[in-house]
């Protein structure tokens, strides 16, 4: 395994680094020839490496999960990278609920992303990039390649391993992987295994992509590709991340003051709830790949603890660690039933915590004061 690593005497807190893993076997059969995983990292680990936590994004995060320290010697640009606020900045820092002045944090691109670890729009070993080609890589070929890295930074055993939605997903299936390497488990706004209803949103947005006619079968451009319907998926995916009545306070029925043009397109104007989920669409598109989206859609809904292992009791009865477990009150797309499923088939039940919030499954990105209490008091 190869790392790219930050010049020396350069601190490196919330900066990317990738490290290359060499062949990959997947779930599928496949092998990847060359696979890489980019991550991050925050404080120092400790000289027994008893400190290590593993944070895990959601479908469209990355390795940003908190601004970063660099040292001044460090380029402009790798700087201003460092201290951009991240996606979960007020539960990673110095002093707050995962202190980084005590604990060594890591952050890695899942597999099959599009935010430096190998993927569909990376280059594939004939040199082309891979789109449609790309294998199908699930959430245990994910955390298998991050058991991978944990091996390159010396980690035996993480102090935890904490995620949210699809990060909480995968923090599970850790703890049933690898329980020998988990020393607390924290899955929030997630559930045991894909529902029904889930598998039907994610087939929406998955057909709002397929059918746009730049998808081209998967092999489009970089840089170009089925925008319209990469944003149509993400308006759809947006609507089950928050509440009803977050939408209902927020926007109401009132109209969006548009252009002329958006008053000749849509006849009537636009509802604010309109123009709120087109922004959404259109900020996705810009940053992010359709393959890769629907990549990691498909390994989220193939989650399932319980396959190949016997059912879930019986994946969960070989778990080890601590566990924290907490839902979004006002979560539609993980009900708070699909994690009281989860506490209630571990080897030792746990209680599990609520997550109050209007904002509905976003909750468990908006509500970080409520969290680092929670895991404060839990695994921490």
């Amino acid at each position: 395994m190869t790392a790219v690593a930050a010049p020396v005497g350069t601190r490196a807190e919330g900066v990317v680094r990738t490290l290359g893993l060499g062949p990959l076997a997947l779930e599928s059969g496949q092998v990847l020839p060359a696979a890489s995983l980019a991550y991050e990292t925050w404080g120092e680990l400790a000289p027994d490496a008893s400190n290590a936590v593993l944070v895990l994004h959601a479908l469209t995060g990355d390795t940003h999960a908190a601004a970063g320290r660099v040292g001044p010697e460090a380029p402009e640009q790798t700087r201003l990278a460092a201290s951009r606020p991240g996606w979960w900045e007020g539960l990673i820092g110095p002093g707050r609920a995962i202190d980084t002045d005590r604990y060594f944090v890591v952050c890695p691109n899942m597999l099959g992303g599009c935010d430096g670890s190998t993927g569909p729009c990376s280059p594939g070993p004939d040199g082309r990039i891979w789109g449609s080609r790309f294998p199908r890589a699930s959430l245990r070929d994910a955390v298998a390649a991050e058991a991978l890295l944990a091996d390159a930074l010396g980690i035996d055993r993480w102090h935890l391993v904490v995620g949210g939605s699809l990060g909480g997903c995968r923090a599970a299936e850790w703890a049933v992987s690898f329980p020998e390497r988990v020393r607390a488990c924290a899955v929030v706004a997630a559930g045991p295994a894909a529902t029904a209803e889930q598998i039907a949103w994610g087939h929406a947005q998955a057909l709002a992509i397929r059918q746009d006619p730049e998808f081209r079968d998967g092999d489009y451009p970089l840089g170009a590709g089925p925008v319209r319907g990469l944003e149509l998926a993400r308006r759809i995916a947006h609507i089950t991340y928050r509440s009803p009545a977050e939408l209902d306070r927020r926007f109401g029925r009132r109209g969006q003051e548009g252009t002329e043009e958006d008053r000749a397109v849509h006849g009537r104007g636009r509802y604010r709830v309109e123009s709120y989920l087109d922004h959404q669409g259109r900020q996705l598109a810009r940053r992010f790949d359709a393959n890769a989206y629907l990549g990691l859609t498909e390994a989220l809904l193939g989650h399932d603890l319980g396959r190949g292992r016997g059912g879930l009791r019986a994946g969960l009865a070989r778990t080890t660690c601590r566990w924290t477990v907490a839902a979004v009150d006002s979560d539609r797309l993980f009900h708070p039933e699909q994690s009281e499923l989860l506490a209630a088939s571990l080897p030792r039940p746990v209680r599990v915590r609520r997550i109050a919030s209007a904002r509905g499954h976003d909750g468990f990105l908006t509500e970080t004061q409520q969290l680092g209490r929670i895991l404060t008091e839990t695994v921490l």
